[in-house]
């Protein structure tokens, strides 16, 4: 079985990425709060990515022994951090915007992958960017693929955490003390 090349994953995760920009921006009588984050975030993950590619060629000594069953593991990370992201994204349904946008009728969502895990998007985008690093089979990819952009999205959560807690007040502080942000039962 031939599998996609990761330029073609790549392309995959900027396209669907690109849908949501099209179709998730919040609506004018919400209260931005993003503070210019998104902008910023993808900065960084575009340049992330452009140097983990980047680290393939520049660095062969970084090539990984057993490359095709690195391919397979950072497919399979790759494909599964994607639908969950997916899956979290339809889960949280109209409260989902790619800026940080409060609006009035906001309420929090705590079941289903928000049960344990406040930030389930990140977590599925995370891995899929785990995943890609592990497809181009490049320790140094993996690490410009990742540290980067997990900086990133700490910071964003920051920031989304700070408008969810001025918004839902004691509701949303008590859910941050029964969840954790990123990883079950970790962090």
């Amino acid at each position: 079985m031939r599998l996609p090349n990761p330029l073609v994953l790549a392309a995959i995760y900027g396209l669907s990425e690109l849908y949501l920009a099209l179709t998730r921006r919040s609506r004018t009588q919400a209260i931005s709060r993003d503070r210019r984050s998104l902008m910023l975030l993808w900065t960084i993950i575009i340049v992330s990515l452009w140097l983990g590619m980047q680290m393939v060629w520049l660095f062969r000594s970084a090539t990984m022994r057993y490359l095709r069953e690195f391919y397979l593991v950072g497919f399979l990370l790759f494909l599964g951090g994607l639908i969950w992201r997916w899956y979290s994204i339809g889960y949280l349904g109209r409260y989902f915007t790619v800026d940080v946008a409060i609006s009035a009728e906001h309420k929090l969502i705590d079941s289903g992958p928000y049960r344990y895990i406040r930030h389930p998007t990140y977590t599925g985008a995370l891995l899929a960017f785990l995943g890609l690093g592990f497809c181009f089979g490049n320790w140094l990819s993996i690490l410009f693929m990742t540290v980067p952009i997990i900086a990133a999205f700490l910071w964003r959560i920051r920031i989304e955490e700070r408008a969810l807690t001025d918004a839902l007040g004691e509701e949303y502080r008590a859910y941050t003390q029964r969840t954790k942000r990123l990883i079950p039962f970790v962090y």
